[in-house]
């Protein structure tokens, strides 16, 4: 297989409890896409892809138990042109903002809310270089 590097090539995985729930808030409160939803025979979300931008993350819901799968909470950083406009969507759709919207020493414009389940997003204007690895 050869990578295809015009697609990420790293895909946060967040752990929700409530798959469908965990969909929605992303994509009504935080304007991600929603791409592919695999379940299971129960219904329960196994694996679903949301969009943004040129990125993407991917959600299941806890398998329960000692599962390697079942990872907690994370905070993940993604990056918006207009991180005001962005702010009043999710606070107007009921977002838990845990750092309002502020200009960072590093001349990032951001804020940080947290999902029903306990990860935090950060959005802002802060997007460094990425290295990539050589070859």
């Amino acid at each position: 297989m050869t990578v295809d590097t015009t697609r990420p090539t790293i895909y946060p995985v967040l752990t929700y409890a409530d798959g469908d729930r965990a969909i929605a808030h992303l994509t009504e409160t935080f304007g991600f896409v929603p791409g592919e939803v695999t379940r299971d025979e129960g219904g329960r979300v196994v694996h679903a892809t949301l969009g943004w931008a040129n990125g993407a993350v991917m959600l299941s819901e806890s398998r329960g138990g000692d599962s390697p799968f079942d990872l907690g909470p994370v905070c993940l950083y993604l990056v918006v042109d207009d991180p005001d406009d962005h702010y009043g969507r999710a606070v107007a759709a009921g977002a838990e903002v845990v750092m309002e919207i502020t200009d960072q020493p590093y001349g990032s414009r951001e804020y940080a809310a947290r999902d029903p389940e306990g990860n935090v997003w950060c959005f802002g204007t802060y997007q460094p270089a990425v290295a990539r690895p050589a070859g």
